[in-house]
């Protein structure tokens, strides 16, 4: 049985910190992408991860069992109350020195909460867009007092987590994402190679999206785009990659536009960034984000990018420097944008360029796994020698509210 108080555990090491991310599932996704980036790259002699899997672990989460640990299936739905109690023990049974969360929702709520009551030092969550659907809510603000660190992927995210979420300035910390520029480079062979595969015209135009399909990534409006740009460029066809619940409605919106001969719905691939090089724009079409990673890795293999403008998005997409960006929903305006990148070679080429430049002079992948590294370490030092850190871990559970006003 789970007490009600939390559980002191003794911290007297400081060698690497075991470090669980929690997140629901891991399929082919941004913010899944991300995580196995860092895991993959992380000093062991700082952080030993590991990964939490609430739901199934998905593709991504499959693929670095051989890597790493992956612990899965502890929710069973929303509102199963054995959640806590296992994530609690799966804590304490592994040692865990800090937990971060990965995106709002139950995993922020229960990943933090059962961290709290295992003794885990630091508790954090990293959140990765704004507004719907991943609105933090009420009940996860609720525990902002055992919250660590909130971690803002950009300077105006983390501006937006303290002004609009009403975190305390001195727990909200900026964490650019970074890409790996090595692997995410340009190819001169993509272009030949991948039309070849999709048996489309040598010098067919190429567009991509890259995106789970879900509602707010707005498949919709890609699929308006490439119609309308299909009648000014027949022979330009259209990529989309990943997968999700929104496929069967995409499918029919290309079917009613009359594009489903050029658009290819491509489903999870793990060539991305040979589709990237290959492509001569890419496009999303989001309702919110934060700092999207597909647009930092096309831009890194040097393609321009169209997109809405959302979250984040204009601290890597400056308009007309590197690509353009429209407001949310506009078809046309994107549409008119990317008939002018693929009429004119020579403005595409400037900006792609300019892409690369940026994301490899301030969104490497090196920087945000520094980022992490040190923010875990300094946070680990912080509360385990904090007196009232100390302190704080004996109260019970109903003092949460108490101390809510002292965040």
């Amino acid at each position: 049985m789970i007490r009600l108080f939390r559980r002191h555990l003794p911290r007297n090491r400081r060698g690497p910190l075991k470090t669980m991310f929690v997140i629901t599932s891991m399929p082919v996704g941004g913010a899944e992408t991300l995580l196995v980036n860092m895991i993959d790259r992380f000093d062991r002699n700082r952080i030993v991860p590991e990964v939490c899997c609430l739901k199934e672990p998905g593709p991504l989460g499959e693929a670095i069992r051989d890597r790493v640990e992956v612990h899965s299936h502890l929710l069973s739905s929303k509102f199963d109350p054995r959640t806590l109690p296992r994530l609690i023990s799966l804590f304490r049974r592994q040692q865990i020195d800090a937990v971060v969360t990965v995106g709002a929702g139950d995993k922020m709520f229960w990943g933090r909460l059962a961290a709290w009551f295992a003794g885990v030092p630091v508790i954090a969550s990293a959140l990765h867009s704004t507004g719907w659907p991943d609105g933090v809510g009420r009940l996860n603000r609720l525990l902002t007092p055992i919250t660590s660190a909130f971690i803002g992927v950009a300077a105006s995210h983390a501006d937006y987590l303290r002004e609009q979420e009403g975190f305390p300035d001195a727990k909200v910390f900026a964490i650019r994402n970074g890409v790996d520029v090595q692997r995410f480079a340009p190819d001169p062979d993509a272009a030949s190679a991948v039309r070849e595969e999709l048996q489309i015209p040598s010098d067919a135009p190429l567009g991509i999206i890259v995106a789970a399909l879900r509602p707010e990534k707005n498949h919709a409006m890609y699929v308006d785009v490439a119609r309308r740009v299909s009648q000014q460029i027949p022979g330009s066809h259209w990529l989309i990659v990943g997968d999700g619940p929104e496929r069967p409605a995409i499918e029919a919106a290309c079917s009613e536009a009359g594009v489903s001969d050029r658009v290819h719905l491509l489903g999870t691939r793990h060539d991305t960034p040979r589709l990237l090089a290959a492509s001569n724009l890419f496009l999303l079409c989001s309702h919110n984000e934060a700092s999207p990673v597909s647009i930092l890795e096309a831009l890194a293999c040097q393609t321009p990018v169209l997109s809405t403008d959302v979250g984040s998005v204009k601290e890597s997409v400056r308009q007309g420097e590197t690509g353009f960006l429209v407001p949310p929903g506009d078809a046309a305006a994107m549409a008119q944008h990317a008939v002018e990148l693929l009429q004119t070679p020579q403005l595409a080429d400037r900006l792609g360029k300019a892409g690369r430049e940026l994301v490899v002079g301030t969104g490497s992948l090196e920087a945000m796994v520094d980022g992490y590294e040190s923010l875990i370490q300094e946070q680990y030092d912080r509360q385990v020698h904090s007196p009232q850190a100390s302190w704080m871990q004996w109260q019970p559970l109903a003092a949460l509210g108490s101390r809510r006003a002292r965040g």
